[in-house]
């Protein structure tokens, strides 16, 4: 080393190599200024100076790490976050909240703590209270300082939206002739309409339950009287034997005392014939009534069975007073409307409603559109005051929107009473197949890493809401997955799969 060193020194001279000594100083300045900035400046919590309203959205920022939340009138709370590390990224896109569960333990992960966590899909991607070393390193999770997530935990609820953005990205204010816009007389008139058909669904219902437990009555009632009649049938069958057998005896007596016996037999067996037909006969007439009845009430009660229509027609007036999301995909040249019915789901979450699913016109479909959310924050004097969120960069908020025609009958069926909170989401990607019916859309950008959500085992073969039947939550379900016709971007095989029949 000292020999090389010394025939170096001659042969570039000192000059020389106190140049190389420079740039190699100056490389390692360099590589170490650039490892600095590829971590996050690291954010503070901070609260709104003001009283803050309910949660309207989350916001998080994977490049910044942090997290934001919105109420109707901004932003009130911010904290810093841990995401998802490389190659376990927390998938970019649309969310909304599903599960809170306040003491929460993974399955995926040696039972790692996971406290307050609040669940955006249900493969495993959540928010959760955990350590924040300062840059990412969840598997796929956001994780939020403890203390945070606890007090944040009861200020939110199930639909919230979460929006992962891939950069820095906060709601504006909005306007544009296609957001929805309420009136005041359809959205009193619908209130009106759900508590009358409420009322009458309930009066519905008893009666249809009465009708059934009084034809159920009837019908055991009609089976004993049944049994009953069997019974009678065969005692009046071996009486009109043993009054045969005593003709016989009396015709083939040969002494008179044989034919006095066999008379006073024959007597007898006629007195018993004569009362075996008369309760055969009684019975029979009592049953004839009875299954006379029996019919009837089960005839009430397919009557009253038809009449729980009037369920279904309450259940719309109730969900026409929800706040409506509606999802418009470039990919499917389709629109997607969901509302949460709020019943609650055995294995956890609450049922979302999702039966609009129609075509729709998007002028020049093969250019790239991105993704916007469009949220109404509040009521205005001309109906609600919206905001637009934009996280993935196509068409800006404006032009995306000026080249969508939604279809007048579907603006007929919700825009009339559409409510702050509701919104309207544009994008060029299609529905994850993570969006089912305890979700409400799960969308997420296939030009973002996804590792995280990749990893996970995706949520399939679940049921979707059907309109064959009800069931006894008012609801069916079929497990009936469909190939969805699109311009497909693979992912995976995390697409949604759409429903083929509607009931609302």
């Amino acid at each position: 080393m000292t020999a090389q060193s010394t025939v170096a020194t001659r042969r570039w001279g000192v000059p020389a190599i106190v140049t190389l000594a420079a740039m190699a100083a100056l490389a390692a300045l360099t590589a170490d200024a650039a490892a600095r900035q590829a971590r996050p400046v690291p954010t503070t919590e901070a609260t709104a100076p003001r009283e803050a309203g309910e949660p309207i959205m989350a916001i998080v920022s994977i490049g910044s790490q942090q997290v934001t939340f919105y109420d109707a009138d901004g932003r009130i709370l911010r904290a810093p976050v841990s995401t998802g590390t490389t190659g376990r990224e927390t998938p970019a896109g649309v969310f909304a909240i599903i599960e809170q569960q306040k003491d929460h333990h993974s399955t995926l992960y040696d039972d790692a703590w996971m406290p307050n966590m609040q669940r955006i899909t249900w493969n495993g991607i959540a928010l959760h209270g955990g350590p924040l070393p300062g840059y990412a390193a969840s598997h796929g999770c956001v994780r939020m300082p403890y203390d945070f997530a606890e007090k944040l935990f009861d200020k939110t609820r199930i639909g919230m939206r979460v929006i992962i953005s891939p950069n820095d990205a906060a709601p504006v204010e909005f306007s544009h002739r296609a957001l929805f816009v309420p009136k005041a007389k359809a959205l009193a008139a619908a209130a009106v309409r759900a508590e009358s058909l409420a009322h009458e669904a309930a009066e519905t219902a008893k009666t249809a339950d009465e009708a059934k437990k009084a034809a159920a009555t009837a019908a055991r009632e009609a089976a004993s009287l049944t049994a009953s009649l069997r019974k009678l049938e065969w005692l009046k069958h071996r009486a009109d034997a043993e009054l045969a057998f005593a003709d016989k005896a009396l015709a083939t007596a040969k002494t008179d005392q044989a034919k006095a016996r066999a008379e006073e037999l024959k007597q007898k067996a006629a007195a018993k014939a004569a009362e075996a037909g008369t309760q055969l006969n009684r019975a029979k007439a009592e049953a004839k009534s009875k299954l006379d009845a029996a019919a009837a009430a089960k005839d009430a009660a397919k009557a009253a069975e038809t009449k729980k229509a009037a369920a279904k027609a309450a259940s719309e007036a109730k969900l026409a007073l929800e706040p409506v999301s509606v999802y418009i995909s470039r990919a499917t040249q389709k629109l997607y409307v969901r509302r949460n019915t709020h019943k609650r789901w055995p294995d956890g979450g609450e049922v979302f409603d999702a039966t609009i699913e129609v075509p729709v016109t998007i002028r020049n479909p093969d250019k790239p559109i991105g993704t916007h959310v469009f949220t109404a924050m509040a009521r205005s004097d001309t109906g609600l005051r919206w905001t637009a969120v934009t996280i993935d960069n196509g068409d800006d908020a404006k032009d995306a929107l000026d080249r969508i025609t939604i279809p007048q009958d579907v603006l007929d069926r919700i825009a009339p009473t559409a409510l702050p909170r509701s919104s309207i989401i544009v994008s060029d990607e299609s529905l994850s197949r993570e969006t089912n019916y305890r979700t409400e859309f799960v969308a997420v950008l296939n030009n973002q890493p996804q590792g995280g959500f990749l990893m996970r085992r995706p949520t399939i073969d679940v049921p979707v809401a059907s309109g064959n039947d009800w069931g006894n939550d008012g609801f069916f379900f079929q497990r009936n997955w469909n190939s969805q016709p699109a311009n497909r971007r693979p992912r995976a095989g995390q697409y949604y799969q759409p429903m083929q029949q509607r009931w609302w």
